[in-house]
């Protein structure tokens, strides 16, 4: 089991408050896609600070101490999913040494990682394709429909066999990057460490 960091996440009124409006207004930017939001089991709208952070800086607004901090942070977060334990740990172990800035989470199946995505709002994420349950086909399904996730970036690994014809059905799928399985570490490091830093999404 990864740990599980605490993810600011703002109600509408928050940012109403924040950006001196009225509740009703920050409804508004939601239901007219300008400000990314997801919706809680009761209804309530819900704001990832990355996501306030782009709204108040395209709109060049006052960006509080507190959401710039907290969503600078997010930028640095990596999930890794993988049902290999000894090799999700492997792959922690050397991202961290390389990358230690970076906070790390894992999950070990589909279900796992589809809760954690839920949860913590991770601006990368580390993906084996062949996972138990839900794998990783429909889990970068999942996340390229999830509009607070929109921005996340989807480094896919897999073993299998047709390494072609897969990674470009993988690609098409919606993952950014892809690796065929012994994957090259280096290559790998450079690549989180280029998304960690908002670089462009390379295919």
């Amino acid at each position: 089991m990864g740990k599980q960091a605490k993810v600011r996440i703002f109600s509408a009124l928050e940012v109403a408050n924040i950006c001196g409006v009225v509740n009703q207004t920050a409804i508004n930017w939601i239901k007219n896609g300008h400000l990314n939001a997801f919706t809680t089991p009761g209804g309530q709208y819900r704001i990832y600070a990355e996501n306030l952070l782009g709204f108040l800086t395209d709109r060049g607004m006052r960006v509080p101490a507190e959401v710039e901090e907290v969503a600078n942070h997010e930028k640095n977060r990596l999930l890794i999913v993988e049902d290999d334990e000894n090799l999700s740990n492997m792959l922690r172990a050397v991202i961290a040494q390389r990358l230690p800035e970076i906070e790390i989470i894992q999950a070990m199946d589909g279900f796992e990682a589809g809760k954690t995505l839920a949860t913590q709002a991770p601006s990368t994420v580390l993906l084996d394709m062949n996972l138990p349950g839900i794998d990783g086909h429909r889990l970068i399904k999942n996340i390229r429909s999830d509009e607070s996730l929109r921005e996340s970036r989807v480094i896919a690994m897999s073993g299998i066999e047709d390494e072609v014809a897969s990674r470009e059905e993988i690609l098409r799928e919606g993952a950014d990057v892809f690796f065929e399985k012994p994957v090259d570490l280096e290559m790998l490091v450079s690549v989180v460490e280029e998304f960690s830093k908002g670089g462009p999404r390379v295919k």
